[in-house]
């Protein structure tokens, strides 16, 4: 789902140093007589140090407006989805516009679709007839991409999907990739995916990233030998983790990553709820978006945001406002962001850090709009002096056992409050710290338990709504609409609040709280919507199993956070 002055000079290599140049960092140029497919040796740690991206996904089914390769054959029939490609005719398209879309986000490079499950091609391959020269439009959408993008100091890759229902020689087909074809031959699928890898580096490179998805049907020998080919062709290109093989990051989807500062990852999150455009489709709000690219470079990892465009070539007006509004928050905020590396003080519910050179930028995220006051494990670097980024003043306190934060109420900003924090030396020295949860003084050191998990997977368990990391949640299936979850706290406790953060947007529509007696549950307060952190308030209740239970959700609730806290705890 992926920066010459002289005119023979890559225009890959003119954006790349233009963007590094924005980023404060340094960038290797290469001279007009190099070889134009290699890319200088710094693409990883520049995308890195980039930390924000478009990711596109757009083809013939955004007339149906619904999802990219996964409504083949449900809910569109096979035949009626194959055929769209007939009218699709996206007369508005403008590559230069969408490039100014993603500079005015703050956005440092583009991901688009080349290919997606269904097979239909977005580009002027020759190794099938199912493409965009062969509809309506007939103009090559990844060439005008690809120039505009080097011409706008935008960083260009692709998304190229391993699998393709569409093929007669791959092994399944749709809906979903369930059936598997009465005739498929894997080899030579083998050999149709490399032909195009090599189309899309020799006639669109030198790319930024070949993004792979869904390597099905591919064992850890054929993802690799698809990945050595494309090295061969670009050595320095870079490559996710969805080919069969580890390549050079990790790609959660529609999560934020946990906090890892050895591998590189980047959360790959739509702007909407769908991949593709839809009609109404509910859009994440600043605060969602911006506090997403927050949490993601406090974990040491990148943001790659998806819209989907419309059927006419258009992004969609609110979409691109609410790209701008990003951007605007970056202009003043960049620092924090930008050429950063995550930490030292872990993502939570009371917001992220990220740090460069000498100095750590605090975001705080506040619960209310009272006076903040957040205490930070110690480090061993001395804090010299601070500044409140986003207006005002505060004061810091630092001692052997904390650093506390003080923020007045009239400078609390509802999305983020950013304090920089001036240290004495490096703040790359310091080693990350997980900071205490302010329900810590709750225990929930027992299991946790749920009616329904996401395809019974670890990743998606109830325990992942009270580990304190807003890169982790409670899922469910898909379709469900009542479901609950509960903790045993260890103990009789007496609790007066509880802060729930649900992901996904809003999709709980009724939910009450509820404690075990016996073999019975007894509710304590009910509500309607929970939203991202939201706070409840209720009567002190004495507790020790305590249930969310959900009672009317429009799609699978997901909770990223369920904490809980007494009387004397301050969330």
């Amino acid at each position: 789902m992926i920066t010459a002055q002289k005119a023979l000079m890559s225009g890959w290599v003119f954006a790349l140093v233009n963007v590094a140049a924005t980023l404060g960092g340094e960038a290797a140029g290469r001279s007009a007589s190099d070889d134009p497919l290699k890319p200088p040796p710094r693409g990883l740690p520049w995308w890195r140090e980039a930390r924000f991206g478009l990711f596109i996904h757009w083809g013939p089914v955004s007339l149906k407006g619904t999802e990219i390769g996964w409504s083949r054959g449900a809910p569109i029939p096979i035949e009626e989805y194959d055929n769209l490609y007939k009218q699709f005719n996206p007369t508005k398209f403008n590559a230069d516009e969408w490039v100014s879309i993603a500079k005015a986000a703050g956005m440092k490079y583009m991901i688009f679709t080349t290919k997606h499950h269904d097979g239909f091609c977005m580009f002027d391959t020759k190794q099938t007839d199912y493409n965009i020269m062969n509809s309506p439009f007939g103009r090559d959408v990844v060439k005008e991409l690809a120039e505009a993008c080097r011409k706008g100091g935008i960083a260009f890759g692709t998304y190229h999907s391993v699998c393709d229902w569409h093929h007669p020689d791959f092994p399944h087909g749709s809906p979903g990739g369930k059936p598997l074809k009465p005739t498929h031959n894997i080899d030579r699928y083998e050999q149709y995916l490399k032909n195009q890898v090599k189309e899309l580096i020799t006639q669109y490179g030198p790319l930024l990233v070949l993004w792979f998805d869904v390597a099905q049907d591919f064992d850890a020998a054929r993802g690799k030998r698809v990945v050595d080919f494309t090295r061969s062709l670009q050595p320095d290109i870079i490559i996710n983790n969805r080919c069969a093989n580890p390549g050079d990051y990790d790609t959660p989807e529609q999560t934020v990553g946990g906090f890892n500062n050895t591998r590189p990852w980047e959360s790959c999150i739509t702007i909407c709820q769908q991949w593709a455009w839809k009609p109404n489709d509910r859009m994440k709000s600043l605060k969602e978006c911006v506090r997403t690219l927050v949490n993601c470079a406090g974990g040491d990892g990148n943001l790659l945001l998806n819209v989907g465009p419309m059927p006419t070539g258009q992004i969609e007006p609110r979409q691109v406002e609410r790209l701008k509004e990003m951007g605007q928050w970056l202009a003043q905020y960049g620092q924090s962001i930008y050429a950063t590396r995550g930490g030292p003080f872990k993502p939570g519910p009371w917001g992220a850090s990220t740090h460069k050179d000498n100095t750590i930028y605090v975001h705080i995220y506040p619960v209310d709009d009272k006076d903040q006051v957040l205490k930070l494990p110690p480090i061993r670097r001395k804090i010299v002096g601070s500044e409140l980024l986003t207006g005002g003043t505060c004061a810091v306190k630092q001692t052997d056992e904390a650093i506390e934060i003080t923020i007045p109420a009239a400078c609390v900003r509802e999305i983020d409050t950013l304090v920089a924090l001036k240290l004495d030396g490096p703040a790359a020295d310091i080693q990350p710290v997980r900071v205490p949860s302010m329900s810590d003084a709750v225990s929930l050191d027992k299991p946790a338990r749920a009616s329904n998990v996401h395809q019974k997977q670890a990743e998606y368990g109830a325990d992942k709504a009270f580990d304190d990391d807003p890169g982790t949640r409670w899922a469910t299936d898909g379709g469900t609409h009542s479901a609950w979850i509960e903790v045993d706290l260890g103990k009789e406790t007496v609790i007066d609040r509880a802060m729930i953060s649900e992901a996904c947007g809003e999709r709980v529509r009724k939910f009450e709280l509820q404690f075990k007696e016996g073999d019975a549950y007894k509710t304590f307060f009910k509500g309607t919507t929970i939203g991202e952190k939201k706070p409840f308030k209720f009567d002190p209740v004495t507790v020790r199993v305590v249930r969310l239970n959900i009672l009317e959700a429009t799609e699978g609730p997901t909770i990223w956070e369920f904490q809980l806290f007494g009387p004397k705890s301050k969330p």
